[in-house]
């Protein structure tokens, strides 16, 4: 079963025998990367003829190209490298990854033409790349929200590092340890991911997070200063655990009604940017029930093979009744990725 954030679904068992499918053994292929070539301005070439005036002294220097001596350039060996073509694939995606999808597509296609034998493979294969760079994201953010409709989760908060007491690097090690920590410790649950300030370009964690009513470390206060975002003044909410440690943060109570609005701000980063979305241990997408022949609404899905249930549907575990369906029993059922 899963919550849809309006219904819950469930998918019937079925037996499907796993087979094995190996991966292809793709061709390595040699990447040479270009260096930039010019002359050196550095050193000033020396005249080869001087013209000189009827006067006896040299007003004009002609450079000649001698056939003997060419002018060498400023020119340094390709470096290559030994990949596959997927593996530059990816490479040239993230490299373009801020463009529209129309230019990043032009861009890899002309970053691999040399590595093909024709216009018409280069198109398949980079087309079939980008077919399966959206299935990705699209997997991605259906787990993500399946995850989040069962996890209910409180906060909604931000972390920012302090200069004066993380760089980038202590400030991402020390936060993803200290929120392991608290999950394994306090039963926090939480789902992320890294952003940068279109700006500053300072690295920032955004959360989703459930904290249980009496595992909350530190305390909430209310701060009030002026945002250089959209210069005015604003109020956060300030945990004094976190910024002791690391600096600037923000827990917000989540509002129900604005749940779908905290998804789709995280959703855009694995949608735009490619980033990965962090998830803390005991996040599922799905719980185990058996269900009664009268719980069931309809069919939906491709080919009817899922199930719409009534809202107030009896979960039963191995026969065991464990009651309607609520956080409570949903808590206590089996769960499964």
């Amino acid at each position: 079963m899963y919550f849809d954030g309006s219904h819950y679904i469930a998918i019937p068992h079925t037996e499907r025998p796993q087979r094995y499918r190996p991966k292809p053994i793709e061709e390595v292929i040699t990447v040479a990367e270009a260096k930039e070539e010019g002359f050196d301005t550095d050193k000033a070439p020396e005249p080869l003829i001087s013209c000189e005036s009827d006067g006896g002294e040299a007003d004009e220097q002609v450079i000649a190209e001698s056939p003997n001596e060419p002018l060498e350039a400023n020119t340094q060996p390709l470096r290559e490298r030994q990949m596959t073509r997927k593996e530059l694939f990816e490479e040239l995606y993230n490299k373009y990854i801020d463009l529209p999808r129309a230019q990043r597509h032009f861009k890899v296609m002309e970053g691999m033409e040399a590595y093909f034998d024709s216009i018409e493979q280069l198109k398949w294969y980079v087309d079939l790349g980008f077919e399966r760079k959206h299935r990705n994201i699209v997997s991605r953010r259906v787990r993500m929200v399946r995850k989040a409709n069962l996890a209910k989760f409180n906060y909604f908060c931000t972390f920012t590092y302090d200069d004066k007491k993380h760089t980038e690097e202590t400030f991402k090690k020390k936060l993803k340890n200290k929120l392991s920590l608290l999950a394994y410790r306090q039963g926090w649950k939480y789902m992320g991911v890294w952003e940068r300030s279109p700006e500053k370009k300072r690295l920032h964690f955004h959360g989703l997070f459930n904290v249980p009513d009496d595992a909350m470390v530190g305390e909430l206060v209310e701060k009030t200063d002026f945002s250089t975002v959209s210069h005015t003044m604003q109020t956060i909410t300030l945990n004094t655990y976190f910024a002791e440690r690391f600096g600037r943060n923000d827990f917000k109570v989540l509002d129900p009604n604005l749940y779908g609005e905290a998804l789709a701000y995280l959703m855009k980063y694995i949608e735009k940017t490619g980033e990965k979305i962090v998830y803390s241990k005991g996040l599922y997408q799905y719980f185990i029930s058996d269900i009664m022949d009268e719980d069931i609404v309809c069919t939906i899905g491709q080919e009817d093979k899922k199930l719409l249930l009534f809202d107030d549907f009896n979960c039963w575990d191995e026969g065991l009744y464990m009651g309607r369906v609520s956080p409570e029993v949903i808590a206590q059922m089996r769960k499964s990725n």
